[in-house]
């Protein structure tokens, strides 16, 4: 005959089912979907990580990265992503995607600083990337190419937003602009599933394409 108390008799059982379900749930339930993950994913398991042509990694398709100079102003023989609001606070030489700092703005549609914020984006982009030959009005430029994504690592760019890079990508390389499309095309993805979300071209992707078979020499 158990000679503890009811109240102390249901402490021990709440503690022991506790105990169990941590073990199970804590750690058996966590090891076995790594597992699972890791044999039949293992790209994406590790990180989706992406190699340049040297088999180094150099990033991830899930993260986007900058391509800027030392200064910040972003390099024209490369493909530029969306802006990016993942920075540190007063960081120096840290100008967005960096993945420990995911954020947006939280700047509304009715903030006066976003809307001026937007219009110095359309007309910087505008002036990138017009070369001879090619011009694209501050008002036409891309949406997603003045303004950032709620995380701020946002991978992709839209298809209408490479294509407006592709002129300044060829006359930079000094490569046909059909060269540039074809490329452009081969990492455009589509909808999830077929119908979730919108077409995208993952800019790091196709920078390191572009590095790969159209390296730049700086002329």
């Amino acid at each position: 005959m158990n000679r503890l108390p009811a109240p102390v008799l249901r402490h021990l059982v709440a503690l022991r089912a506790m105990l169990v379900f941590s073990v199970i749930c804590g750690i058996a339930y966590p090891l076995l979907v790594t597992g699972v993950a890791r044999a039949a994913f293992s790209k994406q398991a590790n990180g989706s990580l992406i190699t340049n042509g040297k088999g180094q990694s150099v990033g991830s398709s899930l993260l986007c990265q900058e391509f800027v100079d030392a200064k910040g102003n972003p390099l024209p023989q490369y493909f530029q992503p969306r802006p990016s609001d993942a920075v540190p606070s007063g960081a120096q030489n840290d100008y967005g995607c960096d993945p420990a700092q995911s954020a947006g703005s939280n700047l509304g549609p009715n903030s006066d600083r976003l809307v001026k914020l937007i219009k110095a984006n359309q007309q910087t982009m505008s002036a990138f990337d017009s070369v001879a030959g090619y011009s694209v009005a501050p008002d036409q430029v891309a949406v997603d190419a003045v303004t950032a994504s709620a995380s701020g690592l946002d991978p992709d760019i839209s298809p209408l937003n490479a294509a407006q890079q592709e002129h300044r990508i060829a006359a930079t390389r000094g490569i046909p602009l059909a060269q540039v499309d074809a490329l452009v095309k081969r990492y455009t993805g589509g909808r999830d599933l077929g119908f979730l979300g919108e077409s995208g071209v993952n800019v790091l992707q196709l920078n390191i394409a572009l590095d790969t078979q159209y390296p730049y020499t700086g002329k």
